[in-house]
């Protein structure tokens, strides 16, 4: 192979990104920060789990670029959603991107195999070492998420939402706490309102919770909904 050859073959390597996050103002900035990036081409965007759902179905791309929340799709948002896309398109890597800065919320993300996290409180820049580390396969924390992780136990066994709950029962906790009633999570999920109902139920057992407005605390306290995506998500069920 020529030098030219050689020239030719790193001009045409370049990673396929999709992006999705549900603040117009955040999708720009990133498309932005990518425009001036060879090695990445930006292949689509999607505003929820509903547009990033179909997205993978019909455009091929390596790397997903995802908010942590986006309450307002069919397909949910945070592990759920980063869960379905590993189960349907395992060969896409994904990177999530988050304003959620609790340790609860990395101490889920890494267990449950994401290797790349980005804080939006720290430069969109660091999305680009990010695609491609997880294109490479490896790891990268943005500095604010990499002082979250540095202070985690990750020998502890407690009262933390991955130690306790499984992943179903997370789920419709976050969602009811976010303000959707069981009839409504049950649709948003496809399952039944008696599924719904037991899986709630186990959940405030398994954590000794007998309040609903205790398990809203819990699930704030430990980063499964903020404040605002309470109000977000209730006002979307209007």
């Amino acid at each position: 192979m020529s030098n030219f050859d050689e020239i030719d073959s790193m001009d045409a390597f370049v990673i396929r990104v999709i992006l999705a996050d549900d603040h117009p103002v955040m999708l720009s900035g990133i498309e932005h920060e990518f425009s001036n990036v060879k090695t990445i081409q930006l292949v689509g965007t999607a505003r929820n789990s509903t547009e990033l759902i179909a997205l993978l179905a019909s455009t091929p791309c390596d790397v997903v670029v995802s908010d942590y929340a986006m309450p307002a799709g069919e397909y949910g948002d945070g592990i759920a959603l980063f869960s379905l896309i590993k189960r349907r398109y395992p060969e896409i890597r994904i990177v999530v991107l988050t304003m959620l800065d609790n340790p609860a919320v990395v101490r889920a993300l890494v267990t449950q195999g994401v290797t790349c996290i980005v804080s939006k409180s720290d430069a969109a820049g660091h999305l680009i070492p990010a695609v491609h580390a997880v294109h490479s396969g490896g790891k990268y924390y943005s500095p604010t998420i990499n002082q979250i992780v540095q202070s985690i136990d990750w020998n502890r066994r407690g009262r933390g939402t991955t130690d306790v709950l499984s992943q179903r029962e997370s789920e419709v906790v976050r969602l009811f706490a976010s303000g959707l009633t069981v009839n409504e999570i049950a649709e948003r999920l496809s399952r039944s309102k008696k599924t719904i109902s037991t899986q709630k139920s186990k959940a405030m057992e398994k954590l000794g919770i007998e309040r609903e407005v205790d398990l809203y605390r819990y699930a704030l306290e430990n980063g499964l909904v903020t404040s605002s995506q309470k109000t977000s998500d209730s006002s979307s069920t209007e």
